[in-house]
């Protein structure tokens, strides 16, 4: 692809955690515009080319700028209640949230007024996370993104359940123009440490429960990028029905995968390198008494 070639991407919630994940391959493959209300991430370094704007409670006339002759939009902002413990997304409630599926709003209705191609949202496993119940009493195998109805018991969830609802909106074409749109159900994108959920030992019960489901959750870096990537650079999107949406989960090609990826396979070519089982495999070893794999 030749810098004329480059796509102009909007990237929102340009300094957080996600957004670190992504910027070294997006730096490389696109005319990046990030956004954010701050310009550093949570260490405290700054983040390069990143304008202060929020996004949710900035006046129109402010924002729509940055979305003006974008080809795409990457949502990735999210606005957290200083009452709110960081660690716990169960404990946010309707008013936390609230402002979170307002500020999704916003972006699909920008995106859809200023032209803007595509969005890829960052949502979450949570969007039907009501189904771990299941999955971890036996009940249930797998959630497949295309033939299972999302479905939280939390207000995080309702929130990410609610972006997806409105991207279905936006890409049928009720609003004027088909809007694409991706959401990208992240999984857990962060190392996987036996010793979080054996803290006293491998001879200890622990959290062993926990830890099988974080390992089948797990997203590398590099994998989390590519599925973003191909998410933005794919020509067609569209569904049997001819809409433009996509709901994929945000996950490796994991040995313990409890979530579908077979539509980000055929719908995108999403071909994951990583597998938990493999990039982990001391931990599992040790804490589960399963061989490691070399």
């Amino acid at each position: 692809m030749t810098d004329h070639q480059r796509r102009r991407v909007l990237m929102t919630g340009a300094t957080g955690y996600i957004a670190s994940q992504l910027l070294p391959t997006f730096r490389e493959r696109y005319d990046l515009r990030l956004v954010d209300m701050r310009a550093t991430d949570g260490r405290g370094n700054p983040v390069e080319g990143v304008q202060v704007l929020d996004l949710a409670g900035a006046p129109l006339a402010e924002v729509r700028p940055v979305f003006r002759d974008c080809d795409s939009v990457v949502h990735l902002a999210y606005h957290r209640a200083a009452s709110a413990d960081p660690n716990s997304w169960r404990g946010r409630g309707y008013e936390d949230e609230r402002r979170n599926v307002d500020m999704a709003q916003r972006v699909f209705q920008l995106a859809l007024d200023e032209g803007v191609r595509r969005v890829v949202v960052a949502s979450s496993n949570h969007a039907a996370d009501w189904y771990e119940h299941l999955i971890h009493t036996g009940k249930m195998d797998v959630v497949d993104p295309e033939r299972t109805p999302p479905k939280s018991d939390n207000f995080y969830g309702w929130a990410k359940l609610a972006y997806e609802a409105l991207g279905f909106l936006y890409a049928s074409g009720a609003q004027g123009r088909k809007l694409e749109n991706v959401q990208v159900r992240i999984g857990a994108p962060r190392e996987i440490d036996a010793r979080t959920y054996f803290p006293d030992g491998p001879d200890t019960p622990g959290d062993a429960v926990r830890y099988k489901r974080d390992l089948g959750a797990y997203i590398s870096p590099r994998d989390l990028s590519q599925l973003f990537v191909k998410s933005i650079d794919t020509p067609s999107i569209e569904d049997e029905h001819g809409i433009p949406f996509q709901v994929f989960y945000g996950i490796s090609g994991n040995a313990r995968a409890f979530w579908s990826i077979v539509n980000a396979r055929r719908v995108i070519g999403y071909a994951p390198e990583d597998d938990a089982e493999l990039e982990f495999a001391d931990g599992i070893q040790a804490y589960l008494g399963r061989p490691a794999r070399r």
